[in-house]
């Protein structure tokens, strides 16, 4: 059944918010983000200090659209007044794990022993810090920022071992607002 649904974002104080078709422009005190949304069928508009998004004629597919983008944008307005910081930790237990970070790309060398290092690519817009067994990443965009976090985590994946014995690797402990683990 079809129904008359629109969602309203409220744009905060400090933000600006600009549509142009199905693109989202965000622009905060630390950034600026963008992301064009599939929305075919919806509305997608900006009145005033919302930005609404809907239809009047909306089945379940649209709705789903619809909230997925509305979470997009509380996201990006959220990443551009404040930054999203992921943190993970360098667990080893013999062979000690370095890692540099060298523009878009991170190395990690000496990882269970292994002679030839393992490279990880840091998404665009991330600031990635190391300072000894803990890695920081810092971006306005927080699926960049999962994304980076999680090329860590997959990079240093043991494989053909049995993972109760060799726990060596890089492991997320706090993600963007969430304490995972209690270090």
């Amino acid at each position: 059944m079809k129904k008359e649904l629109f969602q309203e974002i409220e744009i905060p104080e400090g933000v600006e918010a600009e549509i142009r078709g199905n693109t989202a422009i965000i622009k905060g005190k630390e950034g600026e983000s963008s992301r064009s949304f599939n929305i075919k069928n919806l509305i997608f508009e900006k009145k005033g200090d919302k930005i609404i998004i809907g239809s009047k004629k909306s089945t379940k597919s649209e709705k789903k659209l619809m909230n997925t983008a509305a979470s997009h944008l509380k996201n990006m307005m959220e990443g551009v007044q404040k930054k999203f910081e992921y943190k993970l930790k360098i667990c080893f237990s013999h062979f000690p794990i370095s890692v540099n970070v060298e523009g878009d790309t991170a190395m990690i060398k000496n990882f269970l022993g292994e002679k030839v290092g393992r490279k990880v690519k840091i998404p665009e817009g991330v600031d990635v810090k190391v300072n000894k067994e803990i890695i920081t990443i810092i971006s306005s965009n927080k699926e960049s920022a999962g994304q980076a976090s999680a090329n860590f985590e997959t990079a240093t994946k043991v494989g053909m071992r049995d993972r109760r014995v060799f726990q060596d690797g890089i492991f997320i402990i706090n993600k963007a607002g969430e304490n995972i683990w209690n270090f």
